[in-house]
């Protein structure tokens, strides 16, 4: 069941469902928590799921920015501060990746297990143009121009002539995305720089990378997975960038298992 609560200063949308440790899910920027259904479903037969609009997406709050990421991840430990949970196991993709090595960074209490999927520790100023371009164009024209764009980013080319419904869908969850929440998430996201602080990471880590993943190559999850001892690594192929669809199956079982022994 959707819910919708008052955290770090904004109104959070969310659902829970299963029974177990928790285990939360967050999103790529331009989606929102619906991207998490073949996960979402899968795993509450094993742990108490909770997947959660990031701030400016979905059926939560939009403020206008600045975002940070350090706000980001204060999002989710107020969160879970109002939900009383005390430790977790998180799950984040793109975005949500850098969310959870922010939450990882700065409250590593809170966390049992991370899985960091199709994200980035680094971008480098060469990519700044690209973000600033982006940013803008969703504050100045509105969500439609990003639509193929990012479509073209999110899944191979077969993947998309096969699906359509899931496309109309996907594309949905773009031109639903408030701008001025988009346009924040983008500049929050463009400066991470966590590289160099991941080694103090100690839980369990999975690092799942698409092998033919444009936005977020494997080589970013080879560096993620280079800093930190004992983490795990996964390549999906054929996945673009939102391996969590495009490879459902084969994500969630790679999840399942990783889980089952963190």
């Amino acid at each position: 069941m959707k819910q919708r609560i008052h955290a770090n200063g904004i109104d959070i949308s969310y659902e829970v469902a299963g029974e177990g440790p928790w285990l939360i899910f967050s999103h790529s920027l331009g989606c929102g928590k619906a991207m998490w259904q073949p996960q979402f479903e899968a795993l509450a037969k094993s742990h108490r799921v909770l997947r959660y609009d990031t701030r400016g997406h979905g059926e939560s709050s939009a403020p206008a920015g600045p975002y940070t990421l350090d706000l980001l991840a204060q999002d989710v430990k107020a969160l879970c501060d109002a939900l009383d949970i005390r430790t977790c196991h998180f799950v984040g993709l793109s975005m949500g990746g850098m969310i959870g090595q922010t939450v990882a960074l700065n409250y590593p209490e809170l966390l049992l297990s991370l899985t960091l999927a199709n994200t980035s520790s680094f971008y480098g100023p060469q990519a700044q143009p690209f973000w600033q371009t982006r940013s803008q164009t969703a504050l100045t024209q509105g969500m439609a121009p990003l639509v193929e764009p990012s479509m073209a980013r999110w899944f191979t080319a077969p993947f998309r002539a096969s699906q359509p419904a899931l496309m109309q869908q996907a594309s949905q969850w773009i031109m639903e995305t408030p701008p001025v929440g988009y346009s924040a998430c983008c500049q929050a996201i463009a400066v991470i720089d966590t590289t160099a602080m991941l080694e103090r990471i100690k839980i369990p880590v999975l690092v799942i990378a698409g092998a033919d993943d444009a936005a977020t190559p494997p080589a970013m999850a080879e560096r993620i997975h280079a800093q930190i001892a004992g983490s795990r690594l996964v390549s999906l192929k054929p996945a673009a960038h939102i391996s969590s669809i495009e490879q459902a199956d084969r994500f969630t079982d790679a999840l399942r298992d990783f889980l089952s022994e963190a």
